[in-house]
């Protein structure tokens, strides 16, 4: 029951308005397509897998394969484990020296995104072990919010950022920071390793 008893509800005269939806910007390109022009354009090296998903954060990661480690892992049997639980494992001290190593470097991340929320979201946590970007499309990154708001942010945490046109030419708004230390190897690293090994060798 709303209002006070006894008393009769009176109209204030407001009049409600429809609030105007904004369309989503929609993005110039595949998403592939973007993530390998944006990998070229920083001057990664290593080849960019298709989107995954990791830990809820869409992604396109670039990695190497380790030539050696590789061929040492077809011939002992080691195929990539993309089991969770069991690559956790891997970090323990007792399992030191008697787990498969690392066949893939990971260079980078990029996440293709709409706006650049999402995008800093996708990449940020990704930064303790290697380098991140974000592609947004060019309406994207001319808006005030990005301005006032994204790039800050992302210049803070050094997350480089790409303006995105259509046939895939992008452009960098924002350069990374490249001196950053990253922390060791721990099971999520490891088992973003094996993910990125498993797509490579799916290639």
């Amino acid at each position: 029951m709303s209002g006070t008893p006894g008393r009769t509800a009176e109209s204030t005269g407001t009049t409600v308005r429809a609030a105007r939806v904004t369309p989503p910007i929609a993005l110039p390109a595949p998403v592939q397509d973007l993530a390998v022009a944006a990998a070229d354009r920083l001057g990664w090296r290593g080849t960019v897998l298709p989107e995954m998903t990791f830990l809820g954060r869409k992604v396109n990661v670039v990695a190497e394969l380790l030539p050696d480690v590789h061929a040492e892992r077809i011939c002992l049997g080691h195929e990539p484990v993309t089991d969770r639980h069991a690559v956790s494992t891997w970090v323990w001290p007792e399992f030191n020296g008697l787990v498969p190593e690392q066949a893939v470097r990971i260079t980078g991340v990029i996440s293709v995104q709409r706006h650049w929320r999402t995008g800093l979201a996708c990449t940020v946590p990704f930064l303790r072990y290697c380098d991140a970007a974000v592609v947004l499309p060019t309406p994207a990154v001319m808006t005030d919010d990005y301005v006032d708001n994204g790039l800050p942010r992302a210049r803070a945490y050094g997350v480089a950022v790409l303006s995105a046109e259509p046939e895939a030419v992008v452009s960098v708004d924002l350069a990374g920071r490249g001196d950053r230390m990253f922390a060791g190897f721990d099971a999520n690293y490891r088992w973003l390793g094996e993910l990125a090994y498993e797509q490579l060798l799916g290639l």
